[in-house]
């Protein structure tokens, strides 16, 4: 156990738990108030990770000086992250070890959600609940969607930023042709892809330089061949663009969004390229079977809005959403 330098306030704990493949072990950070003793369902969240990088940049990174799950334990959350298999700090499944063209793809979307699903049991039998709140991004939204679809009873409210939904457009993440175990990822690739449709004028306001190149630097770092790389590079694995040619741009949903019983909030920004406005519309009408449901949109952001400068605005609307007791349910 460590205590967060920057949040004397606040102590970290990093765990590797096993997940349902021998040798596979799954990285979970916790981060919460010092002396807290209470763990109610409504106040325990687990972030769940996009497509192509991991839990712990995405929701641990400290732009100007705080990350999110920072800014959710400063708020008396037990607050925690995962990184699915072949991500960030989790075990890399051994066809990353060879040259992509040996393999198929891996860490299929049915792969990932089994791996929330270890994240979520440890969480539960660690804090001796029986239900917490899921927070997914991007190929993360479909995780938590599907699980929560499964397992109505263990969740009790879900967020999801830019949900994946069937597609008339390709992903971001597709090159097109055979697709190796995983793709490789540059610098320069990354930055266009989060900057793709948004104005010139606009990209420094959102996005300012040195964010990018300190989520940049930890996000690559994490990749133990990319970093011995020059210039550094990032391994993603390819399970997530075969799903999508498979599922979302076939027109095959993965799984029913009007399964989900908990309440659903959906956040979605205005300059998001990989999730246009009427795919975000159509899943909204889509939860059928939600306790409720709500739809926020965020203007000057992209896909990538949770490490951009109008990110307070996402903070917010999660921090009112989780904490709101209805009269009735």
């Amino acid at each position: 156990m460590t205590t967060d330098h920057a949040s004397p306030a606040i102590v970290t704990e990093d765990f590797m738990i096993p997940s349902d493949t021998p040798g596979i072990e799954l990285f979970v950070r916790n981060k919460r108030p010092a002396g807290l003793s209470a763990f109610p369902p409504d106040r325990t969240v687990l972030f769940i990770h996009g497509s192509s990088y991991p839990a712990s940049t995405t929701f641990d990174l400290a732009l100007d000086g705080l990350s999110w799950i920072d800014h959710m334990a400063g708020r008396g959350y037990d607050a925690y992250l995962v990184d699915v298999r072949g991500y960030g700090r989790s075990t890399r499944p051994p066809e990353m070890d060879r040259p992509a063209q040996e393999g198929h793809p891996i860490v299929r979307t049915e792969t990932a959600v089994r791996d929330l699903g270890a994240a979520v049991e440890f969480i539960l039998a660690r804090r001796a609940i029986q239900r917490l709140c899921l927070v997914g991004w991007s190929w993360g939204t479909t995780l938590a969607g599907s699980f929560t679809a499964g397992h109505p009873d263990l969740v009790e409210k879900l967020v999801l930023l830019a949900p994946q939904w069937l597609r008339t457009m390709p992903s971001a993440s597709d090159m097109g042709g055979p697709l190796g175990s995983y793709r490789v990822i540059s610098r320069a690739d990354a930055k266009e892809r989060w900057l793709r449709g948004v104005p010139v004028e606009k990209r420094a306001a959102i996005l300012p330089d040195a964010w990018f190149e300190a989520w940049a630097d930890a996000t690559f770092a994490t990749d133990p061949w990319g970093r011995q790389q020059e210039p550094m590079r990032l391994r993603a694995p390819n399970g997530t663009v075969q799903d999508s040619r498979e599922y979302w741009a076939a027109g095959r949903p993965f799984y029913d969004p009007g399964k989900i019983k908990a309440p659903v909030l959906i956040v979605h920004a205005d300059l998001d390229q990989e999730l246009p406005l009427d795919m975000a519309r159509t899943y909204f009408g889509l939860l059928t079977g939600a306790a409720y449901r709500r739809w926020v949109e965020i203007g000057d952001s992209t896909h990538s809005l949770v490490m951009e400068r109008n990110r307070w605005q996402v903070f917010a609307v999660v921090d009112a959403f989780l904490k709101e007791r209805p009269c009735e349910r």
